[in-house]
């Protein structure tokens, strides 16, 4: 099942940005419009641990 959600999205001076309106911390960019809609799916992936698998670790880093 897909699940739809809100792309804002704007040009910048040398790529396009974009994030969800239902998870704005998720942003990303592209080169090509085309190129930041599979980024920001590929993001929301990533963001929701879609792909974890069940044996992970977990460490605290400082950013």
């Amino acid at each position: 099942m897909k699940i739809k959600m809100t792309l804002i999205y704007w040009k910048g001076e040398k790529f396009w940005l974009g994030k969800l309106l239902e998870y704005p911390e998720i942003m990303t960019q592209g080169e090509t419009f085309e190129e930041l809609e599979e980024n920001i799916k590929d993001a929301y992936l990533l963001m929701n641990m879609e792909e974890v698998p069940e044996n992970y670790s977990l460490k605290e880093i400082a950013i």
